[in-house]
């Protein structure tokens, strides 16, 4: 077998595990599924001959493949094994070899086309990897975790590729906001990591929204409505009330692209007598969450005041900050990838997330951690699919981006 099939034959084996994060358990890992693509993925990183492999309490995976560059520093390579729980990770995959150009048909009936995705249109001859449109493929980060291992395995089946150590993480939970709350800082022994969890090519995100989750409640007082009259207080008015007072013309997922930023009420559920509202804050500014913060607990206060005796309270809790200011004090993580693209000859450029990656919290950790593109498109989609050919360049981008890293310690 050769390598692109062997990658391919890669891909397909770890999206048909199903490591659908649950939102709705205190577990780490949140589902069983991540546990069991943790130990295929160890006992592959063994079989490769890596050092300090461990598939450890918390379902993270480690491994660590020695530098043959003496003095070169430690990179970290960073991939995150859950999907997300925005619809089924039961995949069963569709491989299409050298893509004509035209519709895909989905088994749902669904259809990819030019119309609904237009990156189709550059993808003309690629291999692509489908869902069959009735769950997601799990490309986000199966297409990062495929190709982390398969960058390992090219180091170690071809000696003459130089790199200094590289330290392979895969993480859980990345899609509910808990990637690397089981990481201790000392675990890390490198000076600066990538994760490849990007769609498209030739993408280097280096900045990302800062976030925060407001948990908004609402208690009320519950009675017979027959006779609710000067009793019942009903938190699921309130909630309503609160909920259209929210802007939506502006500062919204729907009417926001580029660097604003906005309030996204995303989770309502309840009775009369207590309800619960959960808003995601988003904003490459750090600093404006703090004044949406203020703004839904000025909404909170005008509801208790049209609902005489409803208690609302908003608890603001901190998810990630934008990784730029760390990626800014090591700019050669950012640098050298460019380089990197340079010499593969692939086109590239700088981009921003609208969003967030385990490389936010990496990178507060005290480890530059920017972001690379892997061949992902549709992602959370049941439209979702991966293109082979750009995980492909994802691969060799990474062999060439070690074998920078090496020569800069050389050179240094």
């Amino acid at each position: 077998m050769n390598q692109r099939e062997r990658l391919i034959e890669r891909f397909l084996r770890y999206v048909r595990v199903d490591t659908t994060a649950d939102p709705n358990t205190d577990r780490y890992p949140s589902s069983e599924g991540q546990i069991a693509l943790g130990q295929i993925l160890r006992g592959e990183l063994a079989a490769l001959g890596l050092e300090d492999v461990v598939h450890d309490s918390h379902g993270l995976v480690w491994g660590r493949v020695p530098g043959n560059v003496p003095d070169a520093p430690t990179i970290l390579l960073n991939a995150h094994l859950d999907t997300s729980p925005e619809a089924s990770g039961k995949c069963n995959p569709n491989r299409i070899d050298r893509y004509d150009g035209g519709s895909i048909e989905l088994a749902t009936g669904d259809r990819l086309t030019i119309e609904n995705t237009p990156e189709l249109a550059s993808l003309v001859g690629h291999t692509l990897i489908t869902t069959d449109g009735t769950s997601l493929l799990g490309g986000d980060d199966k297409a990062g975790v495929a190709a982390i291992m398969e960058i390992v395995h090219r180091l170690k089946e071809d000696p003459n590729l130089e790199h200094g150590p590289v330290q392979v993480l895969f993480t859980c939970d990345e899609e509910i906001g808990r990637g690397t709350s089981r990481i201790e800082r000392g675990q890390i022994h490198a000076v600066a990591g990538y994760t490849l969890d990007g769609g498209g090519a030739g993408t280097i995100d280096d900045e990302t929204f800062s976030a925060d989750q407001a948990t908004v409640r609402f208690v009320g007082r519950n009675t017979h409505p027959s006779v609710g009259k000067g009793k019942m207080i009903n938190a699921i008015r309130g909630a309503a009330q609160f909920l259209s007072m929210m802007p939506s013309a502006t500062d919204s997922p729907e009417t926001t692209e580029g660097r604003e930023g906005f309030l996204h009420p995303y989770h309502i559920e309840g009775g009369v007598a207590e309800a619960k509202v959960l808003v995601l804050l988003r904003s490459f500014d750090t600093a404006m969450l703090t004044n949406y913060a203020s703004l839904l607990k000025a909404h909170a206060e005008s509801v208790m005041h049209a609902i005489p005796g409803l208690m609302v309270q908003v608890e603001i809790a901190q998810q990630y900050r934008n990784m730029a200011d760390g990626i800014r004090r090591r700019p050669e993580t950012v640098e050298l990838a460019e380089e990197a693209f340079r010499e593969c000859g692939y086109a590239f450029r700088r981009d921003r997330i609208r969003g967030g990656t385990d490389g936010a919290l990496l990178t507060a950790m005290g480890i530059p951690t920017p972001n690379l593109s892997v061949g992902q498109y549709n992602i959370h989609s049941t439209r979702e699919f991966a293109s082979i050919d750009q995980m492909e360049q994802a691969v060799e981008h990474g062999i060439r981006l070690l074998k920078l890293w090496s020569r800069k310690s050389i050179l240094a």
